[in-house]
């Protein structure tokens, strides 16, 4: 008889149906692991997914900067003694060399989605007798919006940027009673003096960035900053955010120029998403063996209780594969059935959760669902553990003397 004979499967089922109770508690069990493993994979991955997506929808996931300006050693001369000091230059606006080249070659790159240029620097917000400090962001919108979707974040207005318009923060327009259609002057340490109107109002969904941005076309802050065709920054988006330290890495080493990833810039935060990574993984790998264990502990007991019924089996001719296989169909089976419950239980859970976590405004908490692939991969793992899990049993069924089964 081959190994795909149904004789291992009715066995199997048969020494399934006589221990019912067993069988429907082991099965309870595997189901709650599964439901317990699927749905804390999901929470905690679209958790990990709304944290990152919230803290890179306002940012670059990596910048290229200039080089920084190298320190000069100034020579003085004490008591016959030449003494050289070594002063740190002040850093300027400067622009990356040749950046419209760079970036046309960073366009070709596999791994990034986007890149675009940005001029950044410092500037004065005048309104009648009132002024402030603010960061002006000039931008090419049809490639930044790539980067950051401001269109997506106007609460009032429109994300038009044309040489006479400016985007700016909800607590900036605040500050300053600024509405759609107002004027307002920018000044700045180049000499630059300009007066735009506000096309559109955004929430960066951050407070600070909300009352210092202003978002300007890319002349406009070019030639107020005083960097005509130039380029303070290159913002890029990558296909994978998680390799965005190794890609900055090898545009560096490619490029020669400065590449700072998100990765780097916000170190805490990826040692967080990191420590919650370990933690899912740590939680599936114990409820896994607490699952096994089960399984296991069931199959056991099954051989002792059995052991009779195996003796005159192997009496009649069965083979040791064969008493070895109806075991290992056994564990895959309370494996399956347990992991098809469990996902069962696990949407269920999902949809409690998206029903009882809401928001203020009635809206879901985060994005939170349960993917087929992930109920998939869950069958899989939990069928192969309850093969694994009755390998012990089946070994110690196989190798079952007859006659001393027979006599008990």
């Amino acid at each position: 008889m081959n190994s795909f004979a149904p004789f291992e499967w009715i066995v199997a089922f048969r020494f399934l149906r006589e221990g019912r109770t067993q069988t429907a508690l082991i099965v309870v069990g595997v189901a709650i692991g599964v439901a317990v493993i699927v749905f804390m994979s999901a929470l905690l991955t679209s958790l990990q997914a709304n944290l990152i997506r919230r803290t890179l929808t306002a940012q670059a996931h990596i910048q290229l900067l200039p080089t920084e300006e190298l320190a000069r050693p100034l020579r003085q001369v004490v008591n016959a003694e030449i003494l050289a000091t070594v002063q740190r230059p002040t850093q300027r606006l400067r622009s990356i060399d040749q950046w419209q080249t760079l970036m046309a070659g960073l366009d070709e790159w596999r791994d990034i989605e986007s890149v675009s240029p940005t001029v950044t620097g410092s500037a004065f917000l005048i309104r009648g007798d009132a002024s402030k400090g603010v960061s002006m962001i000039g931008v090419l919108p049809e490639r930044y919006y790539q980067i950051v979707p401001l269109p997506e974040k106007i609460t009032s207005g429109e994300a038009r940027l044309s040489a006479e318009d400016a985007i700016i923060g909800e607590e900036l327009a605040k500050d300053f009673g600024l509405a759609i259609g107002d004027d307002l002057r920018l000044t700045t340490g180049q000499g630059g003096d300009v007066t735009l109107q506000v096309s559109g109002i955004v929430d960066l969904g951050n407070k600070g960035a909300n009352s210092r941005n202003v978002y300007v076309s890319l002349r406009t802050a070019q030639s107020q900053l005083g960097l005509a065709g130039g380029a303070t920054t290159l913002d890029l988006t990558v296909t994978d955010v998680y390799a965005a330290e190794r890609i900055a890495q090898a545009v560096e080493a490619a490029t020669g120029i400065k590449a700072e990833s998100w990765i780097k810039t916000n170190g805490q935060f990826f040692q967080a998403v990191n420590a919650q990574t370990i933690s899912n993984t740590t939680i599936r790998v114990f409820v896994a063996l607490s699952v096994a264990m089960g399984i296991a502990s069931v199959l056991v007991v099954s051989v002792v209780q059995k052991s009779r019924e195996i003796g005159i089996l192997r009496a009649m001719g069965t083979t040791r594969g064969q008493i070895l296989r109806v075991f290992l169909t056994q564990g895959a089976v309370i494996g399956f059935l347990g992991s098809l419950a469990g996902c069962g239980l696990a949407w269920t859970a999902v949809q409690l959760w998206l029903s009882l976590t809401r928001n203020p405004d009635g809206t879901s908490l985060f994005p939170l669902a349960v993917e087929p692939s992930l109920m998939v991969v869950a069958a899989v793992i939990a069928t192969i553990v309850g093969v694994l899990a009755a390998a012990i049993p089946a070994i110690n069924a196989a190798r079952l003397d007859p006659v001393v089964a027979i006599r008990g």
